[in-house]
């Protein structure tokens, strides 16, 4: 496997590394529950995609202290 003959600079490194970058999400907002989403995909909050319900989103009872 072949090597490099000379040593690269940081700056020749770093100019190379300048478009590895985090994205932030592109989030949209439920039609149904106007929750934030990402796009194409089934709304984790009330299961709605494309206007009709896929999934069915079990809601969390809250324990009563007795």
């Amino acid at each position: 496997m072949p090597l490099p003959k000379k040593r690269h600079s940081k700056a020749r490194g770093r100019k190379r590394r300048t478009h590895w970058k985090i994205r932030s999400a592109n989030l949209i907002l439920c039609p149904q529950c106007k929750q934030p989403k990402l796009p194409h995909r089934v709304c984790a909050v009330c299961g709605y995609y494309d206007g009709r319900q896929v999934m069915e989103i079990k809601v969390k009872e809250k324990k009563k202290k007795q």
